[in-house]
């Protein structure tokens, strides 16, 4: 009676299992530009960055999320937030934060239906604590990057740009250095 039931129990999970419709895994949308109209949020921000600096031949990784409100069809300003860990060579790792006002452009040109090109601006505050001790200080970011729409309302992003931070705790009176990122922004529409 036990193998019957065991018999019966395999038929049926089997059967059940070749029934379903096999999928494959959606790697795009046909977005258009719903998700960038004026009214939309975005929050979302990369994360992991990996960045070299010239002066002091450091390595840095962070993570960065941020929000931000479409003030027009393809611009959205918002705010920054980042914490990292910067390893450096024969000394204290330094760990970091930074707060970041933000504004975002979307190219129309190169633009297609399922992503766009952007530029971003950002100044703020930026601090660093190294050995016990603290430093803020003022810091800025250029960066260009594109939005690859995985569905109506996620898109996957790759950024690179150049970054700059005013900051005694690097081995030179300034830190600045090229970066590049990954990360992901949900799109929310606004109300209408």
């Amino acid at each position: 009676m036990k193998k019957i039931i065991f018999v019966l129990a395999l038929a049926f999970t089997s059967s059940t299992l070749f029934a379903q419709d096999l999928t494959t895994p959606q790697s795009s949308a046909d977005v258009g530009s719903r998700p960038i109209q004026q009214g939309n949020w975005l929050v979302g921000g990369s994360i992991g960055s990996l960045g070299y600096s010239f002066e002091g031949e450091n390595f840095n990784i962070n993570l960065n999320p941020q929000a931000g409100y479409f003030i027009s069809d393809g611009i959205a300003i918002g705010l920054s937030a980042g914490v990292g860990l910067q390893t450096v060579k024969h000394g204290d790792n330094i760990w970091s934060y930074k707060v970041m006002p933000f504004a975002r452009y979307y190219f129309p040109e190169g633009a297609s239906s399922t992503g766009r090109f952007f530029g971003q601006l950002e100044a703020g505050i930026t601090g660093a604590e190294n050995g016990g001790v603290s430093d803020t200080s003022f810091g800025f970011g250029v960066n260009a990057g594109y939005a690859h729409f995985i569905s109506n309302t996620v898109a996957l992003e790759f950024t690179g740009g150049y970054n700059y931070s005013k900051s005694n705790h690097a081995n030179a009176e300034a830190q600045n250095g090229l970066g590049i990122a990954v990360g992901f922004q949900i799109y929310l529409p606004g109300r209408r």
